[in-house]
Parts: C-alpha cells; sequence; structure tokens
C-alpha cells in the first residue's frame, strides 16, 4: 500500500528528562520521584514507598540508573546532530519540574536549569527541529512528595502554576507545542508515577487518585490559559495512554464491560481535557466507589474555560477483556490489565502488539472529539544484539514500526486529522517500568547496560537509516 501523510506531517521521536538526561544532581537540580527509583525488574514503586521515599540513601545496595541516564545532560549537540541526521521534523521532550524549581515549592527558578533548556532549544533550532515539550513527564519533585503528599494536596496546583508561568515566558519565543501532564488517565493504575503518593489500600487509592486527578485537571486547564496568553499561536495539547478494549467474545455481559472499562481508561480524562466537563457517565462509577471529589468554586468554570487544542497520546497495546476472569486468567493480559489475546503476539516483555489497534485508537478518538490527534509514543522495547563489526540489524522493531505506520496511515485515509508521530525512546534509555538498560527502544544505540557499565558511546541501528527513509519519503516508502 501506498500511504500518503499531510503535508508537514510532524516526524520525530519521544524522550522524557528523568529516563535519558542524567546529571540527577548538576546544575542545582533538585531530586525528583525517577532519582530514588533504583533499576531492576522487581516492583521498585513498592520499595520505594515502604522506605518512605528514602531509597536513595542505600546506594550500596541498589543501582540507580536514573542518575547518569544516557547523560544527554553533556551530550545533548551529539545527540540533536543524529536526530537532524534522520531528518526529525520535532522532538518531543520533558523539562525536569526539580530543575527549575529544585524543591518545587521556592518562589524563585533556578536559572542554571532554565538555561540549559535555552541551550537544547537552541541546538534544536539549529537544525530546523521543532520541540514538543512535555511539562510533567513522571518527574515530581521529592520534596512536594515528601512534604505535601503530591497531587493529592492542592497546594500542587498553586507550585506547577509558577512554574509553568516561568517556563512559558522564559521560551515564548522558542517553544510553540506544549503537553501538559504526561499518560494523565494513567495515574489511577500508577499514582506514585503520575500523581506522586503511594496507596495504602485499594479504598484510599480510588479516592485519593481522583482527587488528585481533580487538582491536575485545574492545573492542566490553567496552563492551558497561561499558554494562550503569553504565547499567541501556541499549541496545548493533553496526553493519554490509549488502549482500545475488545471484549473477550460476543457475549452482551462482556461486550458491555469492555464497553464501561474503555469510558473509565480511555474516554473520562479526554472528555475533561477537550469537552471541558466531567463525563455524565463518570457519576456512577463515583458513586459506586464511594469516591468524592473535593472542588473548590471555579474549578468548574475553568476546566470549561482551558480546554487543549489538540490530543497526543502513546499506544503500545490493546486490552482484551471480560468480566468474570477465572484466577488463571488474571494477570495474563497487558501491562494494563485483561486477559491474554489469542490472535495477538507479544514482545519481550509480554506487550501484545497490535498494529489494527492504533487505527481503531485514532478512529474512536477522532470520532468522539474531533480534534487533532498526535501520535508522540509508540514503539518496540526489545534485546538487541551487537554484531563483531559493531552493526545492529533490528529487523524486529522495523517490522513493529512499519506496521504501526502503515495503519496510521489508514487512519489518515479514513479521515483522521493527524498532526505526527514521535517514536519513543528514539535513542536508547532508561525503561520507565522496569528500570534498565536492555529493555531497548531507540534507532541509536547507547552503550550503557542494566549494572551502568559501558562507554556511552552511540551508534547507528539498521532501523536508523529506515526511518530516515520514511522521514525523507513522509511515510510514502515503508
Amino acid at each position: 500500500m501506498t500511504v500518503k501523510f499531510p503535508e508537514g506531517f510532524l516526524w520525530g521521536g519521544a524522550t522524557a528528562a528523568n529516563q535519558f538526561e542524567g546529571a540527577y544532581q548538576e546544575g542545582g537540580k533538585g531530586l525528583n520521584l525517577a532519582d530514588v527509583l533504583p533499576g531492576g525488574k522487581e516492583n521498585r514503586l513498592k520499595l520505594l514507598s515502604s522506605t518512605g521515599f528514602n531509597f536513595e540513601i542505600d546506594k550500596s545496595k541498589y543501582h540507580y540508573p536514573n542518575h547518569d541516564g544516557i547523560d544527554f545532560y553533556h551530550r545533548y549537540k551529539e545527540d540533536i546532530a543524529l536526530f537532524a541526521e534522520m531528518g526529525f521534523k520535532t522532538f518531543r521532550m520533558s523539562i525536569a519540574w526539580s530543575r527549575i524549581f529544585p524543591n518545587g515549592d521556592e518562589l524563585e527558578p533556578n536559572e542554571e536549569g532554565l538555561a540549559f533548556y535555552d541551550r537544547v532549544f537552541d541546538e534544536l533550532a539549529k537544525y530546523n527541529i521543532e520541540p514538543l515539550v512535555t511539562i510533567s513527564h513522571y518527574e515530581t519533585p521529592l520534596h512536594l512528595i515528601k512534604e505535601y503528599g503530591g497531587w493529592r494536596n492542592r497546594k500542587l496546583v498553586e507550585f506547577f502554576e509558577r512554574y509553568v508561568t516561568v517556563l512559558l515566558n522564559r521560551y515564548k519565543d522558542k517553544v510553540k507545542y506544549w503537553l501538559t501532564f504526561n499518560e494523565i488517565n494513567g495515574a489511577t493504575h500508577m499514582p506514585l508515577f503520575g500523581l506522586g503518593f503511594s496507596p495504602e489500600n485499594e479504598e484510599t487509592r480510588l479516592q485519593d487518585s481522583f482527587q488528585g486527578l481533580h487538582h491536575q485537571f485545574v492545573a492542566s486547564a490553567r496552563a492551558v490559559q497561561l499558554g494562550h496568553e503569553i504565547i499567541p499561536g501556541s499549541q496545548i495539547g493533553c496526553m493519554l495512554i490509549y488502549a482500545p478494549v475488545y471484549s473477550f467474545d460476543s457475549d452482551p455481559e462482556n461486550v458491555l464491560y469492555a464497553q464501561q472499562e474503555a469510558r473509565i481508561f480511555n474516554n473520562f480524562c479526554g472528555d475533561v481535557h477537550v469537552r471541558g466537563a466531567y463525563p455524565s457517565f463518570i457519576d456512577r462509577y463515583l458513586r459506586e466507589n464511594n469516591i468524592n471529589i473535593e472542588m473548590e468554586d471555579g474549578d468548574l468554570k475553568l476546566i470549561k474555560e482551558g480546554t487543549v487544542d489538540f490530543i497526543s497520546f502513546s499506544y503500545y497495546m490493546s486490552r482484551t477483556d471480560k468480566k468474570n476472569k477465572t484466577p488463571e486468567e488474571i494477570g495474563q493480559g497487558n501491562l494494563i490489565g485483561g486477559v491474554k489475546n489469542p490472535f495477538l503476539k507479544a514482545s519481550d516483555w509480554g506487550w501484545e502488539i497490535d498494529p489494527v489497534g492504533l487505527r481503531t485508537a485514532l478512529n474512536e478518538l477522532y470520532g468522539r472529539y474531533q480534534v487533532p490527534l498526535f501520535v508522540v509514543e509508540n514503539g518496540l522495547g526489545a534485546y538487541d544484539k551487537v554484531e563483531e563489526d559493531g552493526s545492529i540489524t533490528d529487523d524486529y522493531r522495523i517490522n513493529y514500526l512499519r506496521e504501526h505506520i502503515r495503519a496510521m496511515g489508514e487512519a489518515v485515509d479514513d479521515g483522521v486529522e493527524l498532526m505526527g508521530y514521535t517514536a519513543w525512546g528514539c535513542i536508547d534509555l532508561v525503561s520507565a517500568s522496569s528500570g534498565e538498560m536492555s529493555k531497548r527502544y531507540g534507532f541509536i544505540y547507547v552503550d550503557k547496560h542494566d549494572d551502568g557499565s559501558g562507554t556511552l558511546d552511540r551508534s547507528r541501528k539498521k532501523s536508523f537509516f529506515w526511518y530516515k527513509n520514511v522521514i525523507d519519503t513522509n511515510g510514502e516508502e515503508l
């Protein structure tokens, strides 16, 4: 098939500061959540919360890969040159909140942190690469977690507004595209990542998560308003993790269950961000789960007035589910739950691979909201083998990306308005889910390993040249 993408389509790659920047205590930066997460496959979030967020004190026992990342902080010129060689039109990155406000609650920002991002944006501009900046990407300052309890506390709205105001004023001539909160709808599943708190039990998890989400809705809406005021013509988007939910079979009970799960996971946050109101279906869910969201006067008006300009989202997998799962079926699905789909293969990390699901996601989102869409995360985490001659033949990654880009092309042909595509982990970085380097996504190989060893040298994988050709032909040659 011939895939045709719009003129000016924003091809590029995506990263997060906490997973690749390194320099975790340089330039006046304070500690954030990621800095105290150890590496390894064990449940890092439970280990962290069990110590009262003081895990970083025991460095003799645990390795912290985020401390060094892949040292983008010192090697950004080299890395941006490689992105430019691939022909990137855009680069999605995040700003580390604690690099700007080390504790998160200061009145004045850290100039060294601001100056670092000035240099990064200037380097991107040199190659005509448009920055796409995530304001908060799992990088809550540790002080705000320990002192205030994370986003459960209304005070974080005030701190976030101060942070956003500084960013928008400082970079108003350098950044046009902004995202507020990374994968905001994943907060109820992973509240420590998204909301900066560790739930005590299931009941408090839901109550605190939805309260924290409300505070983020208010903060996001205010960020949109500020963005439009300070940077005329700017585009401010939300960011969701999206996974179509399939019914396990045609049993009406399972079909209804899948629909209900999709509404809560996929639609709730999107409705608030784009439509500017809590959807009617959420009322029953809140009531049946004894969730009471405290709101201040003016919150709903602000949310209504601060709707986003576009939706960005990550897509890695679909989800298959049923109402009554057997004990054997529980935990057999993907990262986000459900049951095993017999029609899909899975990655080395058990994430089911479903390119058609991306076309489904795009059509569902556009059909519901009729606003521009942006796929800002998609990719395959896999083990890469370096051959004796230094080459890396990652055909598995090329095949994965090819099928997903083709699915995007089909969605465009279906009538979806798609702004761009940034492949996740365009350069190898630390995995957020497992803290590993061996779970690689990049077009660029970084010589760093799970134990922290390696030279940090960069090299081009086979997929590097393949993706360059995709960009050069605007997706017509896959």
